[in-house]
């Protein structure tokens, strides 16, 4: 009855999303409860831990990690290039690398939303919504208050994210990890997410990965990314020694 349950609730939720691009469909996606499990129980240790965590976010809401994390809450492709830009050591943008642009519009709704579908049905409570207290982000609270908290799409996002543009600028896999981890952990901050949604996601995200690699037109995109890429470093690299060359007469 709950795997019936889990399916009608897929397809009512696949159909809401219209035309959102994607490069898998909900069959191809994980299904994340399968190896994710239940979230920590109210009064357990792992609760606790939860529970300090999302103390430590509000307290440091006003400072410049908080201010982050409220920017890190728009999951749209556009923010997600620019939340991955330095890491990635290059201005990511719907314009300046509309192929890089393409990979994460289509690649973060298949981690996001399919692979975290299953274990949003057991609608654990938001920290806001349990705690009776604002968020970081209150006018996304209408939208979220009665929406599952476990797993956390966005700490999915982040990560997978982050191995995609990995795969693109190997250089910079440590950075880039770096940040898609960060991405995920605003949401505690923000108070939008407990730590084990978050870790649970962050999961879900590396597991997903592997079928978006086993995806003929993920990996027609990768490759058009890969080579705007290559492009776009022989350009900077070019007007580099441009710039580093020498007037006739001085040595």
């Amino acid at each position: 009855m709950k795997s019936i349950t889990f399916f009608v609730m897929l397809f009512v939720a696949t159909a809401s999303m219209g035309q959102v691009p994607h490069f898998l469909t909900p069959q191809e996606a994980v299904i994340d409860t399968i190896f994710i499990g239940s979230p920590p129980a109210y009064g357990s240790l792992l609760f606790a831990n939860d529970m300090a965590i999302y103390q430590w976010g509000k307290s440091i809401r006003n400072s410049e990690r908080g201010r982050q994390a409220v920017k890190d809450a728009d999951a749209s492709a556009q923010n997600l290039c620019s939340v991955f830009s330095e890491a990635f050591g290059y201005t990511l943008s719907e314009s300046k690398t509309p192929e890089i642009f393409k990979l994460i519009l289509y690649m973060k709704e298949d981690v996001g939303t399919y692979s975290t579908q299953a274990s949003k049905s057991t609608m654990r409570d938001r920290p806001f919504v349990l705690m009776g207290e604002s968020s970081g982000v209150p006018e996304q609270e209408k939208e979220l208050r009665n929406t599952g908290s476990f797993v956390s799409g966005h700490a999915a996002i982040g990560v997978a994210v982050s191995m995609a543009l990995a795969c693109i600028n190997i250089k910079r896999q440590n950075e880039l990890y770096k940040r898609g981890v960060a991405y995920g952990l605003s949401r505690a901050i923000i108070g939008m997410h407990w730590m084990s949604d978050i870790q649970c996601g962050q999961l879900v995200g590396s597991l997903t990965f592997p079928s978006l690699l086993n995806n003929q037109s993920f990996l027609e995109q990768l490759n058009r990314a890969k080579e705007e890429f290559k492009k776009l470093s022989e350009m900077q690299e070019t007007s580099y020694h441009q710039v580093r060359r020498l007037p006739k007469g001085v040595d």
